[in-house]
């Protein structure tokens, strides 16, 4: 998208189908809103989040960004019928590289402040997100991890960037290793996210922090953010591509395909190391 005519850039955004967007002067919120009740990432997901923070940098009627989730979840990681057309097909998991590499990227890019707004659990891709977002206020009944090991995957898609850089790297890797989530007040606890409030405090407090925000130049918050993002920008142009393959490798493994199976039939996997 192109600054140009609010109307020209409406219909960029109305062209997304798993968002909702809701404007309040500067401040345009944005909603994850998949199919089903946790927000899955699907591969039209996928796509659009590939495309989404770019669309977001060129929006010349908004200066900050609030990111959430519709209903009871933020984004609850992959959906389980996109990973077996992936174990099925490798190919269409190698073909989405690309877009895993620009959600990263072009979300550090983003000059404006966003804010997550994290009204229910967040796992995998969910929590990258989430976590690479400036300022992460949460509803405290919410959960954040990263799965992937569970469903056989390496943490490819930003988690192994992000989360030793927010909480260190003993804490991260345990986490990462086993796929354990935690709660938001646990999260703030040890600084993975900023604020942990109860939900009827949750939309207030956004406000609190937004209004903070945007009480300050424009351009020296913007440029301040864009500083602060160097080292993570120079970290995921470092790790993405070796992060990206291993993941697409962990993809064909047996265990892979048996890990996802169990978690549809909500059991114990029979792992064999392959």
């Amino acid at each position: 998208m192109r600054q140009g005519p609010a109307g020209e850039e409406a219909m960029v955004l109305e062209a997304y189908e798993r968002f909702q967007f809701r404007r309040d002067g500067r401040v345009l919120t944005v909603a994850i809103a998949a199919p089903g009740a946790v927000n899955a990432v699907d591969a039209r997901l996928h796509a659009e989040l590939a495309t989404l923070f770019t669309d977001l940098q060129h929006d010349s009627h908004s200066d900050l960004i609030i990111l959430t989730g519709e209903g009871k979840a933020f984004c609850a990681g992959g959906d389980y019928a996109w990973f077996e057309e992936q174990i099925r097909n490798p190919k269409s998991f190698r073909a989405i590289a690309y877009e895993a590499r620009r959600i990263v990227t072009s979300l550090l890019d983003l000059e404006k402040p966003i804010i997550c707004r994290l009204n229910g659990p967040a796992a995998g891709l969910g929590a990258t997100i989430a976590l690479l977002c400036d300022i992460i206020i949460a509803d405290e009944r919410a959960v954040i991890g990263d799965p992937h090991v569970k469903v056989g995957l390496v943490a490819g898609d930003g988690g192994a960037i992000i989360w030793p850089q927010l909480i260190g790297f003993a804490r991260a890797k345990e986490y990462l290793l086993t796929g354990d989530l935690l709660t938001a007040s646990e999260a703030a606890r040890i600084g993975l996210i900023n604020h942990a409030v109860p939900a009827a405090e949750l939309d207030s407090k956004v406000a609190e922090v937004a209004a903070k925000v945007l009480g300050n130049p424009r351009w020296a918050v913007r440029w301040t953010k864009t500083v602060a993002n160097q080292p993570l920008k120079a970290l995921a142009a470092q790790m993405m591509d070796s992060s990206l393959a291993h993941e697409l490798l962990s993809n064909m493994a047996a265990d892979r395909a048996e890990a996802v199976r169990a978690m549809r039939e909500k059991r114990a996997p029979r792992l064999t190391g392959e």
